[in-house]
């Protein structure tokens, strides 16, 4: 193998850099451009930003080609360390990594062209020696060398890899007594077989046998190695022709250099003779005003030249240089500070002064000197400011009506010198002031508590710390957030300026006003020097950094300094603070020197006299004004676009599979998730849509919906199930691995919505449920366990409802009407009033009245008492738990309860009809409607009793304010998921929420899919998404995904039955294709039922290492030839998402396809014939047997005016029928309804079936035997 570069490192070598090009390119000038001094190119010009953007995208790729050889370089490392432990190192990064180069240099190749290309239409448009064409060549030319270094530097890598493979097999040769040199190494490489020298060699021994295995590996490394620089070969020539493009530019520059070089000379010795001539003219004196006059313009003229000189030194010097360096520098001359198009060109005031000795010097102090005309210099300037302010609002208000930009202005004390300037710019430009006026002797605490707050107002825009010097500490500057500090006083927007980065911060306003000022000057501001005199803090350091990016030469200097007089008369610009002029004298300043004071642009400790000779400027104080207003704009405008879509920068982390498969927790363990804050900022969530629990797992706010509530939703994808059997079928492997493979391995914005797990099965028999092997949420013990508290909330809701009952029932059979009534409505401090939820009440009851006192004593008694029959209370106490002696329970049995018995229950926690709101609400206020309307018994004349009938919903809602945002997690492949509500499908819906979905359909964007999941089989969780989920939220799915195991089917299929912890019988174990046939007739029904709603069908058939390839194309040809578009083998359990891209694309194509979705049945038919449609359609039945009990509650429920609700049946997970032995398609069987309830609020009617338990139970050897604590590490064992 030979370097691939070593023509383009020779090209790069011969006649110098193109970075010098760059340089001298810049300051090319034609004869024509020597009598002027340059003008500002970046004026507003669009061509000129359109080359810097252009630039800016290409530096970045390059610094990630840089970041992916860094990535290369370790990876490559890490294959020794591999080897030097296993042998066998995993070489699959490294090639990956070369891919991602190849593509990326292919990209920056095309990038590279385009700009060429558009360089050439500038020339055409500008002229070749027009600044934009000469800034687009250097831009050019400059990222051309970048891009030239970032391929050596990948080269290097591999050659230097390349040398420590041929070592390391030498020393391994050396290992079994052969020694070898470099070029036996390079014949085995051109050979390409790795024993042609080893041969006969004694390999008995466990050491000789590692040493060869450990030889051929390398040798594989090496081929390897081969054909990535071979595959960038292509790559690798075009950067080699662009080096040799810039042969010729480099010897015009030379060219160019020496010209200026000789012409530069000569004018400096005419410099000299006039300068003599001057000083012996006898009519010196009496000519002075044109002596200063033709001092200003000769300074001009030398100036100018005297830059150009300068420049072309460095320039000259730098091409004879390092060329190795790879950094480009655009020329001073270029940049000037941002918006610097807003200042017309302002005239300078020239004041005169006399000395002893009768002579005086011109001192330029911008203030109000005119030259055609009577108005200031820079009212121009600031007038453009308000205009293009005032159009950039009208922009931002027209895309949000209700939006007006606000400032803060914190002050001390009442020194309002800069505050009525500010205010009338904010007038002009249509801004909200407001001032917050705080003590003179406030402390530093007072001040950062006030702007904390601002900090979090969203109407405020900007934050301006009108104080004194002395109050802006450290701890203040940095408490402003850095997107609302206009001034550019926080140390992160300091940093900003230094590094010349204008896109997000804001750079002092102060500073900006100087520039803009300097920048109206009639000579270029490159080289001239700057001297800042009194000036300290964030201000100078502002100055500076602008200065310098302008291509002045700075100086500081402190009043008292005894270099001061030196300084001055070295200085082109002088920028002094407080009392500047009272201590320089004007027989310091040079000619043609600039003056500017600060003092009125800034708060002062004091008050200084200034001499009468000289008068102060507040030209800065009212430029840095309108300044400072453009910021509040600007951020106002940053704010609007990012309450846009955001396009996702999501970065997976990266999988490394182990065979055989750890176990989850372990797999968990392993990998470091993201913080909870990037993936948030990589999908797009703003920072105050978070709320973060720990570093693993955060809240998102509903805020986010009214923010992207115009971005298009992306696909919606269902995974469902065939009819479950103990065996598992991995569900939400599937989801979680699709979502992997879609996001990680497709590049594609997907999202999991996951529902959370219930304590009860996660310490009963089923375990976790946060997928399983390499497609799992992590951390899983955070998933599994307690998670954000949504559970118990829901718990401490429904649990708080069952206790206000029983006690409502015992006060109103111990109390008369009077009692209650006085203590359902007390009087505090002699003001008696109703609640707001009691005058609902009342109005409910027809009673419009809001004087407790006014009440009749019949009305009294309707309002008190709810006369709840005990017999007919509906609600029941959970926990969340699986205990059977909590099914059927005695309260009321203590003396203090006064012999009020009654028989109850427990259910589990999940399947509260709370848990069923949560997933089905929409919003708080939703929520709040749905939770007063829960109907929790009867009263004795049969009315329905609410829980805003026993005062309680507001409690309610308040106990669940939290628990409605869905919960942020991810993957192990860092993918986001949304974990939210958790209802059993078996007793309730068994959906995760509306608004999870509903969140994740806007974050993903239009062309991005959210995969959700439907609990147990398609007949109960699939039907109940349709029917119940569909019609709440309004959303359509677009693709179901049909999850099948070979276990299972042939558990359907008439299989053994098994047992938990007990070996599989041996027909799950080997090869069965009868099993399998006869059991897809589960999952032929199921195609069916999903097709009954209009949605197309794609299996996805989980692989275990038990099945046969026979097995598996059965399972699949059966389900396309049932209807499926497609049936997908998938390994996520083993491989993670890489495992799954098959089923990802058969997603993707199925997803491009029309939908027809429509509803099993209409919500006005008939309970009885919704319940039978869902019987006979879905579950294969011949009919339904109501029980006289059910028709009562029937009966009732239509009396009610609850007939039009949609039906949730409660019936067994483990058969299509009512009886769990019944596998495959069962059919002509009569489906029993034992009782039929309704859940109000959530707003559904659910039938039970058979002998259906809301309790779930322990088995004999439940999980918890298995999962214990480390003390010492605290970490879970025994969680899967």
């Amino acid at each position: 193998m030979r370097d691939r570069l070593e023509h383009l490192q020779a090209v790069s070598e011969s006649d110098g850099t193109v970075v010098e090009h760059e340089q001298a390119q810049a300051l090319h000038f034609s004869e024509g451009d020597q009598d002027d001094p340059p003008q500002d190119p970046c004026s507003t010009n669009p061509d000129l930003e359109s080359v810097f953007d252009e630039a800016q995208e290409a530096r970045r790729e390059i610094q990630l080609i840089r970041l992916e050889v860094k990535n290369l370089r370790e990876q490559n490392l890490q294959i020794f360390t591999e080897a030097m432990c296993t042998g066998t190192p995993n070489t699959g990064d490294s090639n990956a990594i070369a891919a991602d180069i190849k593509t990326r240099g292919q990209e920056m190749l095309a990038q590279l062209r385009k700009m060429d290309s558009h360089a050439k239409e500038l020339e055409e448009k500008y002229g070749v020696n027009s600044p934009v064409v000469r800034i687009a060549r250097a831009q050019y030319t400059s990222i051309s060398a970048g891009f030239r270094d970032a391929m050596v530097e990948y080269n290097e890598a591999e050659m230097s890899h390349r040398e420590s493979c041929k070592a390391y097999i030498q020393r391994q040769m050396e290992i079994v007594g052969r020694e070898v040199t470099g070029d036996h190494i390079e014949e085995m490489l051109e050979i390409g077989q790795w024993n042609i020298f080893s041969e006969n060699l004694v390999s008995e021994g466990k050491t000789a046998r590692s040493a060869l295995i450990r030889i051929e590996s390398r040798h594989t490394e090496l081929l390897q190695l081969e054909k990535r620089i071979q595959s960038l070969h292509e790559v690798f020539m075009d950067v080699a022709m662009l080096a040799e493009e810039h042969r010729s530019m480099v010897d015009r520059i030379h060219t160019h250099v020496q010209s200026t070089e000789v012409e530069v000379r000569d004018v400096l010795v005419k410099l000299e003779r006039a300068k003599r001539h001057d000083r012996s003219n006898p009519l010196k004196k009496m000519f002075f005003w044109k002596r200063s006059r033709r001092w200003w313009t000769l300074s001009m003229s030398t100036m100018k030249l005297s830059v150009a000189f300068r420049h072309a030194h460095r320039s000259h010097s730098n091409i004879r240089r390092s060329r190795t360096s790879g950094i480009t520098i655009l020329n001073p001359v270029n940049r000037f500070i941002a918006d610097s198009s807003t200042v017309s060109h302002p005239p300078a005031r020239r004041v005169s002064s006399s000395s002893g000795s009768g002579s005086s010097e011109t001192v330029t102090s911008f203030k109000s000197h005119t030259r055609e005309r009577d108005v200031p210099m820079y009212e121009g300037a600031i007038s453009d400011i308000i205009k293009r302010s005032r159009e950039e609002l009208r922009a931002i208000v027209e895309i949000h009506p209700g939006l007006k930009p606000t400032l803060a202005i914190i002050q001390a004390g009442e020194d309002d010198s800069l505050l009525e300037i500010n205010k009338k710019m904010a007038g002009k430009i249509g801004l909200n002031v407001i001032q917050i006026c705080l003590p003179r002797q406030c402390t530093e605490d007072e001040v950062i508590e006030e702007i904390l707050r601002l900090n979090e107002d969203s109407c405020v825009h900007g934050v301006f710390l009108h104080l004194p010097q002395s109050f802006l500490s450290s701890a203040v500057r940095n408490a402003t957030k850095p997107q609302k500090d206009v001034d550019g006083v926080c140390d992160l927007n300091i940093g900003r300026a230094v590094l010349g980065d204008h896109r997000e911060g804001f750079t002092s306003p102060v500073a900006e006003a100087v520039l803009e000022l300097l920048a109206r000057q009639d000579a270029p501001l490159v080289g001239k020097m700057a001297l800042l005199v009194g000036v300290d803090g964030h201000l100078k350091v502002s100055l500076q950094c602008l200065m310098q990016n302008n291509g002045m030469m700075v100086q500081t200097c402190e009043w008292r300094s005894e270099t001061l007089q030196k300084q001055v008369m070295e200085s082109d610009v002088v920028v002094m603070l407080e009392t500047g002029l009272k201590c320089i004298s004007p027989t310091w300043l040079r000619p043609g020197v600039a003056v500017i004071n600060l003092g009125f642009a800034l708060v002062r400790e004091h008050t200084d006299s200034w001499d009468d000779g000289v008068e102060t400027d507040s030209s800065v104080g009212s430029l840095s004004a309108a300044l400072r207003m453009q910021h509040v704009v600007m951020s106002s405008t940053r704010w609007m676009q990012a309450q846009q879509y955001q396009p996702w920068r999501l970065r997976p982390l990266k999988l490394q599979p182990l065979s055989p498969v750890p176990s989850d927790i372990e797999i968990s363990r392993s990998q470091t998730p993201k913080p909870i804050a990037q993936l948030a900022e990589e999908i797009g969530l703003l920072p105050e849509e978070l709320e973060a629990y720990g570093t693993t797992k955060a809240k998102v706010h509903l805020s986010l919906l009214d923010r992207l509530q115009h971005q298009p939703d992306g696909k919606y994808i269902l995974v469902a199930g065939i009819t479950p059997t103990p065996l598992g079928e991995g569900k939400s492997t599937v989801t979680i691995g699709l979502v992997q493979a879609l996001s990680a391995h497709l590049k594609l914005n997907a999202f999991a919505c996951l529902r959370q797990p219930s304590q009860g099965p996660t310490f009963g028999v089923k375990g976790g449920a946060a997928g399983g092997g390499y497609a799992q949420v992590i951390p899983m013990e955070e998933f599994n366990l307690h998670l954000t508290g949504d559970i118990h909330a829901i718990t401490a809701a429904n649990n708080l409802v069952a206790a206000a009952i029983d006690a409502r029932i015992l006060h109103e059979a111990t109390q008369s009407d009077k009692a209650l009534y006085n203590r359902l409505v007390p009087s505090v401090n002699g003001v008696r009033c109703f609640s707001p939820i009691q005058l609902s009440r009342l109005q409910r009851l027809g009673i419009n009245k809001s004087d407790p006192h006014t009440l009749t004593p019949q009305e009294i008694n309707s309002f008190v008492r709810l006369d709840l029959d005990p017999e007919k209370v509906t609600w029941q106490r959970v926990v969340d738990t699986n205990d059977r002696f909590l099914r059927k329970i005695t309260v009321g049995q203590a003396n203090t309860e006064k012999g009020h018995v009654r028989q109850t229950q427990f259910d589990i926690a999940v399947a509260s009809e709370i848990m069923a709101i949560l997933a089905l609400t929409d919003g708080l206020a939703d929520m709040r409607a749905r939770l007063g309307r829960m109907v929790i018994g009867s009263s004795r004349n049969g009315q329905p009793i609410t829980t805003d009938d026993l005062g309680v919903s507001g409690a309610l809602a308040v106990l669940m304010k939290d628990a409605i945002k869905p919960t942020l997690m991810q993957t192990v492949e860092g993918t986001p998921v949304f974990v939210h509500a958790g209802p059993f499908a078996n007793i309730a819906h068994g959906n995760s929420s509306i608004l999870a979905d509903k969140l994740a359909l806007k974050l993903v964007g239009k062309e991005g899919y959210v995969v959700t999941e439907a609990g147990f089989g398609a007949d109960i969780g699939m039907e109940k998404f349709f029917n119940i989920k569909c019609r709440t939220s309004g959303l359509r799915p677009d693709v179901v995904v049909l999850v099948a195991t070979v276990r299972a089917l042939k558990m359907h299929g008439g299989g053994p039955n098994v047992t938990a912890g007990v070996p599989l019988p041996k027909e799950y174990v080997d090869e069965n294709l009868q099993l399998v046939a006869e059991g897809c007739s589960n999952l032929k029904k199921q195609i069916q039922n999903a097709h009954l709603f209009g949605i197309p069908v794609v299996v996805a058939l989980n692989v275990f290492n038990t099945d046969t390839q026979a097995e598996i194309d059965l399972v699949c040809r059966i389900a396309e030839d049932s209807g499926a578009l497609a049936a997908v083998p998938c390994n996520h359990w083993s491989k993670g998402g890489r495992g799954s891209v098959e089923l990802a694309h058969a997603v993707k194509e199925a997803g491009s396809r029309e939908s027809h979705f429509r509803f099993l049945y209409n919500l006005q038919d008939p309970i009885v014939e919704k319940i039978r449609t869902i019987a006979q359609k879905i579950y294969g039945a011949a009919d339904i047997e109501l029980s006289p009990e059910a028709q009562a509650k029937i009966d009732y429920y239509n009396q009610q005016g609850f007939g039009a609700l949609p039906i949730c049946m409660a019936k067994t997970h483990l058969s299509l029928s009512h009886m769990p032995e019944k596998k495959g398609a069962p059919t002509g069987f009569v489906l029993p309804i034992r009782d039929v309830r309704a859940s109000i609020g959530a707003g559904f009617i659910y039938p039970l079936v058979g002998t259906m338990s809301t309790m779930p139970g322990l088995p004999t050897r439940p999980c918890f035997y298995d999962i214990d604590l480390d003390p010492v590490t605290e970490e879970i064992k025994g969680l899967f």
